[in-house]
C-alpha cells in the first residue's frame, strides 16, 4: 500500500483501562499511545482478552478510559457527555462487529436506512441512499428480503453498507470476519478494503486473521496491557 501523508484523524494518548474484579484492580491496558492518519487501515492484532474490543469501545464512545486521552476528529472523545457522545458516534464513526446485530423484522434496505431513518431523513432520500449502498456491497437484489434470510457473509456485507451510509471518517471493525468461512471472510475483507479506498476512509480493524492484517497500511499488537507497532511484513502469511 502506498504510503499515506502525516495527518492524524485519532489520536490516542496515555490510555489506560482498569476494570474492578472484586477486591483487585485489574489493569486490562495502560500507557497505550498511537495516532492513526487519515486514510489509513491500521489493523490490531492480539490475543482473544488482550483488549482490542476495549480499546474500539472507548475510541468510538461507547466506553471511557480509567485515564488517559482520545482525540478524534476535533473532538475529545473521553470527555464528551453521554448526548454529545452519541452526536459524536452518529456523525464520525461507522461501526461493524463480529455479530452483525442486523435487525430481523426489518427489510435489508430498511436495515440500512435505519441510520438516515433515525437522524430524521425523509424516507424517500434514505431508501435511494440504502439501495446505493446495497449496490456497492453486491446486495442490490437483496433489497426486500428480510435480513435473516441472508448468508453470513451477506449479512456482515449488509452491516457494512449500513455502517457506512452516514459516511463517517472513522471505521471501527472489531472481527468483522471472525465468523465467517475462510473464503467469505475473504470476500469480505476484500470489499472492506475497497469501499475503504473508494470513501477515503479511516480505518481501525480488531483481528485474529493475520494474512488480513498483513494487508494493513500499519499493525500494532496488544499484548499483555502494552501495545508495539510491528511491520505488516513481519506477520506470517
Amino acid at each position: 500500500m502506498h504510503p499515506i501523508e502525516e495527518n492524524p484523524l485519532l489520536r490516542v494518548e496515555g490510555l489506560k483501562k482498569v476494570f474492578r474484579s472484586g477486591e483487585a484492580d485489574l489493569v486490562l491496558f495502560e500507557n497505550l499511545s498511537f495516532q492513526v492518519n487519515k486514510g489509513e487501515m491500521m489493523a490490531i492484532v492480539g490475543q482473544s482478552g488482550a483488549g482490542k474490543s476495549t480499546l474500539l469501545h472507548i475510541v468510538g464512545a461507547l466506553d471511557r478510559p480509567s485515564g488517559g486521552a482520545v482525540y478524534c476528529a476535533h473532538s475529545q472523545v473521553n470527555s464528551l457527555s453521554e448526548d454529545d457522545a452519541a452526536e459524536f458516534r452518529n456523525r464520525e464513526i461507522g461501526f461493524v462487529w463480529q455479530f452483525h446485530y442486523l435487525l430481523p423484522e426489518f427489510t435489508v434496505l430498511e436495515n440500512v436506512a435505519m441510520p438516515l431513518l433515525t437522524r430524521g431523513q425523509a424516507l424517500s432520500i434514505a431508501e435511494s441512499e440504502a439501495s446505493n449502498w446495497l449496490r456497492q456491497v453486491g446486495l442490490e437484489a437483496r433489497g426486500h428480503h428480510r435480513s435473516g434470510e441472508l448468508s453470513g457473509g451477506e449479512q456482515q456485507r449488509l452491516a457494512l453498507a449500513r455502517a457506512l451510509i452516514t459516511k463517517p471518517q472513522l471505521l471501527l471493525a472489531d472481527e468483522p470476519t471472525g465468523d465467517l468461512d475462510g473464503r467469505t471472510a475473504e470476500v469480505v475483507f476484500d470489499l472492506i478494503a475497497r469501499l475503504h479506498r473508494e470513501h477515503q476512509l479511516t480505518s481501525l480493524i480488531a483481528t485474529h486473521n493475520l494474512a488480513f492484517a498483513r494487508r494493513c497500511h500499519r499493525v500494532l499488537r496488544l499484548e499483555q496491557g502494552r501495545m508495539e507497532e510491528v511491520s505488516p511484513e513481519s506477520l506470517p502469511a
